[in-house]
């Protein structure tokens, strides 16, 4: 739309320089024509700095904005009290669709509302042509607006739509994958094992909760989605409580409830089972082990520790290397994926894993 509105800008330019060359009705020619020079610059100004979204702020808006009123504010000085056409004509359109544009049909109609206003104002006599092109101004500002703010919504539901079709058909095909081997291979080992008995029937009892637990994943996954749109939230300080379950776990959480998005709630719950298991595989069942939520407000700090003999330098890297990807994917993609933070502090002493979270919403959660 900044292009489009681009090309626009020259082509009023241009109009407005030949109609003022055309007329040549200035009292101070001077003035007049520094007028013009002030226009080809700032047209020039604006659309290179519309060029670039990050350059969109509101205050060259407001400049912009402002260049226009003044172009308005200095006809009556430079062509006298009782001119018929003001200095920039059609030029200040430029500024009201970049108002439009920019903040939709609210942005367009205050915008043409005040350079309506100020046009009616200067002069000493308004026709009934003034007030028409009043009421352009006021259409054009409005419709351009509303028009704008439906196509961004528009195209904001497309691309919703395709990155949520190109997951479910990621989905799917990964499900394909599951099921075609990793499912089989899992109910194999628990039909193996219950037959040999002894140690294996264990493994086999295992591997049959873990097929169930993919099975299970696979019929929910295509629930993950709306449960990010619907906005629910859930208590976090419930769902860690709930990992005290674990034996020698202690569990210190806040006073009151720490209410976050549900999906949120759920991968950090899932982060913080994920470095349990590892104190379990890579320390001792009985290992002791500590969570700490911390609510600050605008971000929320889980810190999870343990006494084990820590993680030997290069070993995640090794482990990324071979294709093992549960620190990678598990703890940190989680936590990157919620805009977050994971630190891990690890030697002698043991290993903690320190996870900051911004809380959607709060001045200042947005990292």
């Amino acid at each position: 739309m900044f292009r489009a509105l681009a090309v626009l800008r020259v082509v009023v330019l241009a109009y407005t320089v030949a109609i003022n060359a055309y007329r040549n009705n200035f009292e101070h020619p001077a003035l007049g024509w520094s007028c013009i020079g002030i226009m080809v610059v700032g047209t020039i100004a604006s659309i290179v700095v519309y060029a670039a979204p990050e350059r969109r702020l509101p205050a060259i808006l407001v400049a912009d904005l402002a260049l226009a009123v003044a172009m308005l504010l200095a006809t009556p000085v430079i062509k006298g009290e009782w001119f018929h056409a003001t200095i920039p004509g059609y030029f200040i359109v430029g500024a009201l669709l970049a108002w439009a544009v920019r903040y939709g049909w609210r942005g367009g109609t205050a915008a043409a509302v005040l350079l309506g206003g100020i046009d009616l104002l200067i002069r000493r006599d308004v026709s009934q042509q003034d007030w028409a092109n009043v009421f352009l101004l006021l259409l054009g500002g409005s419709m351009v607006g509303f028009l704008c703010e439906s196509l961004t919504t528009m195209a904001a539901d497309r691309d919703r739509a395709q990155r949520e079709a190109a997951a479910a058909a990621e989905r799917a095909r990964l499900a394909r994958v599951v099921h075609d081997g990793v499912l089989q291979v899992l109910a194999l080992m628990q039909r193996r094992g219950g037959e040999l008995g002894g140690e294996a029937a264990e493994l086999g009892r295992l591997a049959g909760a873990q097929e169930q637990a993919l099975r299970t994943l696979i019929r929910s996954q295509d629930s993950v989605t709306p449960a990010r749109a619907a906005g629910v939230s859930a208590d976090l300080a419930a769902a860690l409580g709930g990992l005290g379950a674990r034996a020698r776990t202690e569990v210190a959480l806040p006073a009151g409830a720490v209410d976050l998005p549900a999906h949120a709630v759920a991968e950090i719950t899932a982060v913080a089972k994920a470095c349990l298991d590892n104190v379990s595989r890579h320390v001792g069942e009985d290992a002791p082990a500590w969570i700490l939520l911390e609510d600050l407000g605008n971000r929320v700090e889980v810190t999870v520790r343990d006494e084990g003999p820590g993680i030997a330098p290069g070993r995640l890297e090794e482990a990324e290397h071979q294709g093992r990807l549960g620190v990678l994917e598990s703890i940190r993609g989680r936590i990157r994926d919620l805009g977050g933070e994971a630190t891990l502090d690890t030697g002698s002493y043991g290993t903690e894993w320190t996870f900051v979270v911004p809380r959607p919403g709060s001045p200042g959660g947005d990292r």
